[in-house]
């Protein structure tokens, strides 16, 4: 079980911001970056304290997550929430929004953005830098529209897939977008199909999972006093 509160986490963090990698990182640290695509991550949870567990949270109260961003810290992709296929048949139930793990994996978020360098300014991994965080914990009554909007989409989601597998007895489920989170494939050869008790069959021919979309993150730099950075 996570031992380190989010709060914690943030204070272990900051003196982190802006520096490049090269300054706390070592020569053998930054190779495994280049090896490992994730690592980028699994190193920042060293620096902060958290411990190498397979918890459905990293924190005692929450949830780390990274993403690459532009310059200006606006996001360069959709970020990874959870794997659909450990409740996929909640999700077709349309299982209460705040009894799922999908809730819990969002509810008290810890956004940190990284910057690697872009198309035609390419970073060496000593370079890249993490760009200021951003906490947003969705029972802060401040963020009520958030979490409205999140609710939503979860239910959106839930009822395109259903159409989506009503339209015949072999059909798949596709990708369903709503404003700020979606579901689409995350996999790779060989892949994995989802299989649906509900239905009683393969739903997917391949693995899928729920995303921020990059909407949600530019809403959030948004209303943050820590951008824009320029």
């Amino acid at each position: 079980m996570p031992k380190l509160k989010l709060k914690e986490a943030i204070e272990n963090l900051k003196p982190y911001i802006g520096r490049p990698f090269g300054d706390f990182l070592t020569e053998e640290q930054l190779e495994n970056i280049r090896i490992n695509k994730g690592l980028t991550g699994q190193l920042l949870e060293i620096l902060l304290g958290l411990d190498n567990t397979t918890s459905n949270i990293d924190f005692v109260d929450g949830e780390l997550k990274t993403n690459r961003v532009k310059i200006d810290g606006t996001p360069k992709e959709t970020m990874y929430i959870k794997q659909l296929s450990s409740m996929v048949d909640d999700v077709i139930r349309e299982v209460d929004f705040y009894k799922t793990d999908l809730y819990k994996k969002m509810r008290n978020l810890l956004y940190v953005p990284v910057y690697k360098g872009g198309r035609d300014n390419k970073l060496h991994r000593s370079k890249w830098k993490l760009f200021p965080y951003i906490h947003i914990n969705l029972e802060n009554e401040d963020n009520y529209d958030v979490l409205c909007q999140l609710e939503r989409d979860y239910y959106t989601i839930s009822e395109k897939m259903k159409k989506d597998l009503n339209k015949s007895e072999e059909s798949f489920i596709h990708t369903s977008n709503g404003e700020f989170i979606q579901i689409r494939t995350k996999d790779s050869k060989p892949y994995t199909p989802i299989y649906s008790e509900i239905y009683d069959r393969a739903i997917s021919n391949k693995n899928y999972a729920f995303y921020f979309r990059r909407e949600f993150m530019m809403f959030l730099q948004e209303r943050s006093d820590k951008y824009p950075l320029y």
